[in-house]
């Protein structure tokens, strides 16, 4: 019963990634080139290296653009959520916070993501980001180039996700 409870509550709350870089394999400035002049071409789901199904799309109410969710490990004895989100470019989730935080490990593509009162930072394949618990938050893709990222959400019995208003344009494109 409580697997059952918990696969309801993820597909139900659609989670999903962002916050405190923690590691990166590039500097800022290489990646906001990369953005900025698109000397990558990853402008569609055909362009990314996918390592998982695409998965479903995520609810209009809780992002802007199109963004897909495939869970990986919904553990109800390690209270543990991990799955794979695929954002189109220029898709990004709605300001949100998980009560117990969040991982995310960026496997492909260029993507932006923010903490409150802090700058925009850019992401790509091979970072990682951790968010700390209830810091509200969003991420999605850069808007030339889609972006895929694994997201981790430790103890779940906490609770998973609490989704707020959409990320304006305006905040969106104040790299």
């Amino acid at each position: 019963m409580k697997n059952t409870t918990l696969v309801l509550i993820a597909s139900v709350f659609f989670c999903f990634q962002s916050c405190k870089k923690v590691e990166s394999n590039s500097n800022t400035e290489e990646t906001k080139e990369v953005t900025t002049a698109k000397t990558e071409n990853k402008n569609s789901s055909e362009d990314l290296d996918f390592i998982f199904p695409k998965g479903q799309k995520g609810p209009d109410k809780n992002f802007t653009g199109n963004a897909y969710n495939y869970g990986i490990v919904m553990d109800s004895t390690l209270t543990t959520i991990v799955g794979n989100v695929y954002f189109e470019p220029g898709a990004r989730s709605n300001w949100h916070t998980h009560p117990a935080g969040q991982i995310l490990v960026i496997t492909d593509g260029v993507g932006y993501h923010q903490m409150e009162g802090e700058s925009i930072q850019v992401i790509k394949k091979g970072d990682a980001v951790t968010c700390p618990p209830n810091t509200r938050h969003w991420h999605g893709a850069s808007p030339e180039i889609g972006m895929q990222q694994m997201y981790i959400v430790p103890n779940t019995e906490k609770g998973i996700v609490n989704w707020m208003e959409p990320v304006t344009d305006e905040q969106y494109n104040n790299l």
